[in-house]
């Protein structure tokens, strides 16, 4: 079993204390505590812009482990202009901040709509325009499947098979973010990340399931306070060769968004031993 994870190794996704700190702040608390990265969500880096937002991390000499994020595909029950525009934008914001990967969230069935194919044709094909551009200033796309209870309204790519199918045909560019809290239950999951390798394992995501669990979207436990096996999946990541930041990503409204933001990174840092 893999041994914890040092404060240097881990980034904070901005939405763990989104409800407490601009980007700003969030940089600046990532280097007061020694945290290695950092991941943003579009929110966050628009309101500081991009630019300013990539010369304080630089300046602040930590990491960009992630873009959140891209896709929402389905919305309109076609692939629009304004839906390629703003994934365009998303890329070149991840470009621009040095992030590892753009972290898309497809979307779940259009409106009104119960064809969950056409869903998922529309996302494989929102995500071949956006890659005609990713891949011409070295951005990846991660995939990231979320749990099947959000397959109506935020993510029709519910399993890490089935996104690998999608990268399998898109090719070159696009692999996959892993968050446990999408993926522990997948009893196909150790042969899938056996089968996504290393260069398409573009993204690692922790946070835990609370048992009970009061809201399915705001209602995530830090680690350690769960049922999920953290530490075995990261375990199963790294022996492909995964070796990027291990990125706190938490919505936590009743609880860790009401809490000191020092205090949340604090208690990041001491669950690392459990990751």
């Amino acid at each position: 079993m893999a041994t914890g994870v040092e404060a240097s190794r881990l980034s904070l996704n901005t939405a763990t204390v989104r409800e407490q700190w601009s980007l700003a702040q969030c940089i600046d608390g990532c280097a007061r505590h020694g945290i290695g990265g950092i991941s943003p969500w579009r929110d966050k880096l628009q309101e500081m812009g991009a630019t300013n937002a990539a010369k304080a991390i630089r300046d602040a000499g930590i990491g960009v482990s992630g873009l959140c994020r891209g896709g929402w595909y389905t919305e309109e029950g076609a692939i629009t202009q304004a839906v390629i525009d703003d994934n365009r934008r998303a890329v070149d914001e991840a470009a621009e901040i040095g992030a590892a990967c753009l972290v898309m969230v497809v979307g779940g069935l259009p409106r009104g709509s119960r064809d969950i194919n056409h869903a998922h044709a529309l996302v494989e094909e929102g995500l071949a325009k956006t890659l005609e551009h990713a891949r011409t200033v070295n951005v990846p796309i991660a995939i990231e499947p979320l749990h099947p209870m959000y397959a109506g309204d935020r993510a029709c790519v519910n399993t890490t098979g089935h996104a690998l199918d999608m990268c399998d045909r898109l090719g070159d560019g696009i692999g996959v973010a892993l968050d446990v809290y999408h993926i522990w239950w997948d009893p196909e999951i150790s042969a899938q990340i056996e089968r996504t390798g290393k260069k398409r394992l573009l993204a690692f995501h922790v946070c835990d399931w609370l048992v009970p669990t009061r809201d399915l979207l705001t209602d995530r436990g830090m680690m350690g306070d769960g049922v999920i096996d953290i530490a075995g999946l990261r375990a199963q990541v790294e022996k492909q060769g995964f070796d990027g930041y291990i990125e706190v990503e938490i919505f936590s409204q009743e609880n860790w968004w009401k809490r000191d933001p020092d205090e949340v990174l604090a208690t990041m840092i001491e669950r690392g031993a459990v990751i």
